[in-house]
């Protein structure tokens, strides 16, 4: 049996995704029949079909489930080399950190401090991305470690905690609820979050928007304003919520919502002493923020 290719997996991934061969073409903005002949010829190949098609649907085999997932990992890995390779031609290295703006527990400039008295150290870029985009960005090479909110998609990387805080709900100062001290899930039905599900089913803030969702906001501008409005409500780690105090919008706390970690994550394949460095300014610094006052460490 011949190695598949490169484009093949593409081709199939698109497919498995959008279990739709028009959209699937449209996505790779290519014609389907020589979309669907690929994947005629990739089931050949390998003697097994991928797909149930039928006139109403496309459906996944239980082979082709086995496929979509090794094929995402095979096609991270290939996007991965290419960026690492270019980045390691580079003639002046840095350290690419993914974070979502703001969400950094208020850790990052003692961080950076830290890290760069390291003589491991590199210049640091940041690559700032929406919720839930920084696993990604790792995989795929565009970032060397990142600092990330959990729980997250943890394949390929590895982990360690930062610090956990309580998440608040905001809220539109006008807003009935605000005038309470403490709300429950149950008391945000009929809410929205940024991504248009329902709060009251406490979807965790590191989520990224859903494709397709009516209306959707991905940096903190854009999301207040709209919580202002009485559109959306939005929950908040801690840290955030103290950033952004807002006189048309309440934090309130909500029982049984859980608490937001935030972790430092990176490649598990990573052997840069840069990483290395900056994972443990981020630990260092960590464990002297939860130290009560009188006991912290100089760093």
């Amino acid at each position: 049996m011949n190695d598949l290719e490169v484009r093949q997996l593409r081709y199939f991934v698109a497919v498995a995704e959008e279990l739709h061969f028009g959209r699937a073409a449209s996505r790779l903005d290519m014609a389907q029949p020589p979309l669907s002949r690929t994947i005629r010829d990739m089931e050949r190949q390998l003697g097994v079909a991928l797909f149930e098609r039928t006139t109403r649907q496309v459906k996944l085999t239980a082979a082709g489930e086995v496929l979509l997932r090794d094929a995402r990992t095979a096609l991270e890995a290939v996007t991965a080399a290419a960026h690492r390779a270019r980045r390691a031609g580079s003639v002046s290295p840095r350290l690419r950190i993914a974070l979502k703006a703001d969400v950094d527990g208020g850790l990052l400039p003692q961080i950076l401090d830290t890290y760069g008295a390291d003589e491991t150290s590199l210049p640091p870029e940041l690559v700032l991305g929406g919720f839930g985009e920084q696993p990604q960005a790792l995989r795929e090479g565009l970032a060397d470690v990142g600092l990330v909110l959990c729980p997250f998609d943890s394949r390929g990387l590895d982990s360690e905690s930062l610090l956990t805080e309580p998440v608040l709900v905001a809220l539109a100062a006008a807003d009935p609820l605000a005038a309470r001290t403490r709300l429950s899930l149950d008391d945000l039905a009929g809410r929205e979050l940024p991504d248009g599900s329902p709060a009251d089913r406490g979807r965790p803030v590191e989520h990224a928007p859903q494709p397709g969702a009516a209306r959707s906001a991905s940096n903190l501008s854009e999301i207040f304003s709209l919580v202002e409005t009485g559109s959306i409500v939005f929950f908040a780690p801690a840290s955030v919520a103290r950033r952004y105090p807002r006189p048309g919008i309440s934090y309130r706390p909500v029982s049984d919502l859980p608490d937001a970690t935030l972790a430092v994550a990176w490649p598990q394949d990573a052997r840069s002493p840069a990483v290395a460095a900056f994972v443990r300014a981020a630990c260092t610094v960590a464990a002297a923020q939860a130290e009560p006052p009188g006991q912290r460490a100089t760093l």
